[in-house]
């Protein structure tokens, strides 16, 4: 009979003995993108814009959240001053994306990452081109 050494507690190790050996999906999603290139390669994934805002005061908050929830990809990550919504868009949610930046564009904090990366002016050169796919 075959010990399956991965549930089997080892002394010297006992504190990250009960850790699973393979990441979970969210540990995954969490990876920087280069990382997770160069671990299992680039992403099968279409061009996208992600939207990171914190908490914020007013009655925006709420709305805003029930739109993020909308996107493609939703996800909140972290913890008390740390804690963030993440709203993934593809091009063809530029209208929700638009929406959606409306709402959290005056809190100073809110992000926005092409294709998962912090971009040198993402909010001033990146979003008004996917704008222009608005007027078709």
């Amino acid at each position: 009979m075959a010990v399956d050494r991965r549930t089997q507690p080892i002394e010297r190790f006992w504190p990250y003995a009960d850790q699973p050996e393979e990441p979970t999906t969210d540990e995954l999603a969490a990876l920087d993108p280069d990382l997770h290139a160069a671990l299992f390669g680039p992403r099968d994934r279409p061009f996208s814009m992600t939207l990171v805002f914190p908490r914020f005061e007013g009655e925006a908050y709420t709305l805003a959240v029930a739109m993020a929830r909308t996107a493609a990809e939703y996800r909140e990550v972290g913890t008390g001053d740390q804690f963030r919504h993440r709203a993934r868009f593809y091009t063809g949610a530029a209208l929700q994306l638009r929406d959606l930046f409306d709402l959290t564009n005056a809190c100073p904090d809110t992000e926005v990452l092409i294709d998962d990366r912090p971009i040198p002016y993402a909010r001033e050169l990146w979003l008004p081109l996917l704008w222009f796919t608005l007027l078709r």
